[in-house]
């Protein structure tokens, strides 16, 4: 089963953890009902529509309300600590949650006593605590954007705050800053790189840039980013090998991104109501594209 633990940006949302539903544009957990614009809801609704296309479980997340201040994360990795359920799942997804190494290192050792020990993918504000701590191997994923990806990429960095001016976060930069992640140790096992071209790699290189189709009005669109790692969340917890679901999740969001066909004005919610579709379509293309090359 799938766990997302994370927050919703309201310092009075109580923690909640729980099965995670989706009606109309709201994720419905432990009787509180979240409004799906970005950040972990968008990704909670992402996983959701993702699962029902591979028949998976719903999955289980853990929440709380924290705009910054941190006191809410605290609390959420405390209990991480104290009770194991959230990571007895077979993939747990870290994702906006206030940086804090000494917190950090806790779960991951609570983690390491787990058995099975879960999947660990990391994104946003818990990725930055993973490589602070020097621990970014022990995870199987990062999602980062460009200039997160700088953030890991620069090897004397304590906090993104401080990343250094020279190690530049442009598109074509992003080759560099990959191997630069990797040679210093701080990358996870595999990267999904967001943007306007999506990376896939690992520390033997680049498996897969990602370009189609590519739709202007998404780039300014908050929570594509959560709606992909979202989608890639619940592949690899069906079963689908990294890799293979980084690179389908990209052409998954892409996908659903261009069947909402946005404006300006468009919201996430509306590319994530296209991801049954854009999956469905892109898991016959991969059926028929295996197909061939047998018969080849």
């Amino acid at each position: 089963m799938l766990a997302v633990v994370g927050t919703v940006p309201d310092d009075e949302f109580p923690f909640v953890e729980g099965e995670a539903h989706l009606e109309g544009d709201r994720v419905l957990v432990g009787g509180h009902a979240i409004l799906v614009n970005r950040g972990t809801p968008a990704l909670l609704a992402a996983a959701i529509k993702a699962g029902e296309v591979l028949n998976g479980p719903r999955p289980f997340a853990c929440l709380v309300g924290d705009t910054g201040q941190g006191h809410g994360s605290r609390r959420l990795y405390e209990r991480l600590v104290r009770d194991g359920r959230t990571l007895r799942n077979r993939v747990v997804v870290f994702h906006y949650l206030q940086p804090d190494v000494d917190w950090h290192n806790k779960v991951l050792f609570a983690v390491e006593e787990t058995t099975p020990r879960p999947t660990l993918i990391a994104d946003a504000g818990f990725m930055y605590a993973a490589k602070m701590s020097g621990q970014s191997e022990a995870y199987e994923l990062f999602t980062p954007d460009a200039g997160e990806l700088a953030f890991l990429a620069d090897e004397e960095a304590p906090h993104p705050f401080y990343t250094r001016g020279f190690i530049l976060h442009e598109e074509n930069r992003i080759p560099d800053l990959i191997d630069r992640a990797y040679v210093h140790k701080n990358a996870a096992r595999c990267l999904l790189v967001k943007g306007n071209l999506d990376h896939v790699a690992t520390r033997n290189g680049i498996h897969a840039v990602i370009d189609h189709p590519a739709n202007e009005a998404l780039e300014a669109m908050g929570g594509t980013g959560d709606s992909l790692t979202g989608v890639v969340a619940a592949l690899i917890a069906s079963g689908t090998e990294t890799l293979e679901a980084a690179v389908l999740a990209a052409r998954v969001n892409r996908l659903a991104g261009h069947l909402a066909d946005p404006t300006p004005a468009s919201q996430v919610m509306e590319v994530i109501e296209q991801i049954p579709a854009a999956m469905a379509e892109m898991l016959e293309r991969e059926k028929e594209s295996h197909g061939s090359r047998r018969r080849g």
